[in-house]
């Protein structure tokens, strides 16, 4: 497994906060809203900044519990569950993110396709996983701070659940992050767990959406601040990845896991 690049070097990493990204951002904006899109559904750019569009199948993994639905709730702008109800099966997600490449200083439209299915589903339907499986370009594996066990499976979902697609990416995020005060994996449990697997360890809060004016409206631009450090790092990963495999870039040493 090779090791992940360093963070910023792929993706300019606060340039959706400047004008030029602003702009960009625009297009899967309505009125400081998020605008939701169908499977064949794409957001669409005046001429003159029309960009390439890449697209990538994500598979969310992680015991019952720890927040899958809501993350990618919260990735697509979408509201969170505020009582969780275990997803009877797969479910899947499309967010459009625009980043701004480091090397060529040129803008790319990321297309992720996010695959969420239940514990119980997974257990119960043999095809499932599979499904799930299938031409995956990234694995997304939650913890939740709140659950000790849920870190604790971390090894083995990554083993049973990625093992045997070695060129994928692999990203760990640590959900209810906002609750760290009563956390049950403490800060030396992350540090040994980073280095015994060199994967990238991102963190997300719980915390329900700020709203517009009106109270009741999901804050789009807010929502998306608060989301895209996860977004930047997903498209940083996958692209580095793509470039290797293209062999535009030296491959990495490869990193034995613990």
């Amino acid at each position: 497994m090779a090791r992940p690049p360093t963070p910023g070097s792929v993706v300019v990493p606060n340039w959706h906060e400047s004008a030029e990204g602003k702009e960009y951002l625009g297009c899967i904006l309505r009125k400081n809203r998020r605008r939701v899109f169908g499977l064949l559904e794409r957001p669409v750019l005046p001429p003159p900044v029309a960009i390439d569009t890449v697209s990538y199948k994500i598979f969310v993994s992680g015991k019952s519990g720890v927040g899958k639905t809501a993350l990618v709730a919260k990735l697509a702008g979408l509201e969170v569950p505020v009582v969780h109800h275990e997803t009877t099966g797969i479910q899947t997600t499309m967010v459009f993110w625009p980043a701004k490449l480091q090397a060529s200083n040129r803008v790319v439209m990321f297309r992720f396709e996010f695959w969420d299915c239940g514990e119980s589903a997974l257990k119960k339907f043999d095809h499932m996983l599979p499904a799930c499986q299938e031409k995956a370009d990234a694995f997304l594996f939650l913890f939740s701070f709140t659950d000790r066990a849920s870190f604790e499976d971390l090894p083995g979902q990554l083993a049973r659940v990625a093992g045997e697609a070695p060129g994928a990416v692999r990203m760990v995020i640590g959900s209810k992050f906002d609750q760290y005060m009563h956390t049950d994996v403490p800060e030396r449990d992350l540090t040994a767990f980073r280095q015994a697997w060199e994967l990238p360890l991102l963190r997300v809060k719980s915390v329900p959406g700020r709203r517009l004016a009106d109270g009741r409206t999901l804050d789009g631009r807010a929502g998306l601040a608060d989301i895209a450090h996860v977004l930047n790092g997903l498209a940083e990963q996958l692209w580095y990845q793509d470039q290797v495999a293209a062999g535009l870039l030296p491959s990495p040493p490869e990193n034995t896991p613990g």
